[in-house]
């Protein structure tokens, strides 16, 4: 089996790391460029996923909505809130969050259940993080259908702002990308991680901004939650949609915080990919 082996660890772990990082780079753009590969077999979980259904993948939509809806209603009255001001921020923040904690969760085992693809085939392993992220993002599109449905109910039109939802999903996206494959990495290499970091999530769920605002908490409180990364993570693809321009300090904090999630990952991945044959 050892000699089917698509990348051969003894070999690239050999080579100066100059050309560790560039066999990396190969590897990232090789499988963006295989875009039709990838996002045909996004397509293709998703189906698989639902078949036989009969709503398909619309049922992830309609559990938000629901989830949505109920929790609207209880909290708005929890937190004094008007429940017209208030559903709206919780749903889009919600379908947000969905897409962050997919984007989280999913490739803890995409590298692992992908054992036989890494061993037996020469190709990007970077498709397989191309291809969980391009899932969710098709996910996240179904969701908006609840989006456009707030639109509706509530009367909400977002005007020019919404189009710095488009800045913020690409944000959202890469930094999805670039946390997904060091969590896919470090997952196949300890195979404690997964449980471990779907209950961070839960807590990163409670921790962010999403069933709560900001401006509900005072002084060193609301400081603490505005450090948060997640939180200006959510608002600048939040905020648009509801018809509002995120404050600066939160697009320069997510620029920081994707940057960074960039440069230790390829750091990660250019040392260690090699390894990630053995590792599944």
């Amino acid at each position: 089996m050892t000699s089917t082996l698509a990348y051969s660890a003894s070999g690239e772990n050999t080579l100066p790391r100059s050309s560790r990082f560039t066999k990396a780079v190969d590897d990232l753009r090789d499988g963006l460029n295989a875009w039709e590969l990838w996002g045909t077999l996004g397509w293709h979980d998703l189906r698989q996923r639902y078949r036989r259904s009969t709503f398909g993948p619309l049922w992830l939509t309609l559990s938000t909505g629901i989830m949505a809806g109920a929790i609207g209603v209880i909290y708005s009255e929890i937190f004094g809130q008007e429940i017209h001001d208030y559903l709206p921020f919780l749903a889009v923040g919600l379908i947000v969050w969905g897409f962050i904690s997919a984007s989280i969760i999913d490739p803890c085992y995409v590298f692992i259940l992908s054992e036989g693809v890494i061993r037996q085939v020469r190709a990007p392993l970077s498709i397989h993080i191309y291809r969980v992220v391009w899932r969710n993002l098709i996910v996240l599109a179904h969701n908006m259908v609840i989006y456009v449905i707030i639109l509706v109910v509530f009367g909400i039109w977002p005007g020019a702002p919404v189009l710095l939802f488009i800045p913020g999903l690409l944000l959202l996206s890469i930094s999805a990308f670039s946390t997904g494959l060091l969590i896919a990495l470090l997952s196949a290499r300890f195979r404690d991680l997964p449980p471990i970091i779907a209950n961070i999530t839960q807590i990163l769920f409670l921790l962010t901004p999403v069933l709560w605002r900001t401006d509900q908490l005072t002084g060193g409180r609301r400081l603490i939650a505005q450090l948060n990364p997640l939180y200006h993570i959510v608002e600048v693809v939040r905020m648009p949609l509801l018809g509002k321009i995120p404050p600066a300090s939160s697009w320069i904090s997510v620029i920081v915080v994707v940057a960074l999630s960039c440069v230790v990952t390829f750091w990660f991945y250019a040392r260690f990919r090699a390894r990630i044959a053995y590792w599944v």
